[in-house]
């Protein structure tokens, strides 16, 4: 857990990260992981679901996503950084 906080807080130093469902709808970039808590409500599960299936991008539930990201109450976020998004799915995967 502590690797993976590790690499959002660099994404979020960077200017890599999307912070909230609404925001997360509204960016027309290209984005390469999108992370949900799991104890989010179904309607953002069902808009991220959304925003991963309409641009073909990998969709995780991750426990605790606000005591990672270091941000109160934070649901939803996504990662614009290819090498980065594809180091916390291999950690979320165990690989």
């Amino acid at each position: 857990m502590k690797e993976i906080k590790g690499i959002i807080n660099i994404c979020h130093k960077a200017g890599y990260l999307i912070i909230g469902g609404e925001n997360i709808l509204k960016h027309s970039q290209k984005m390469f992981l999108v992370l949900v808590d799991s104890t989010s409500g179904k309607s953002l599960l069902r808009e991220m679901n959304y925003v991963a299936n309409s641009r073909k991008i990998p969709l995780l539930q991750i426990e605790k996503l606000d005591e990672i990201t270091s941000i109160a109450n934070c649901k939803a976020v996504a990662i614009k950084n290819k090498p980065l998004s594809d180091e916390i799915i291999k950690l979320i995967k165990g690989e």
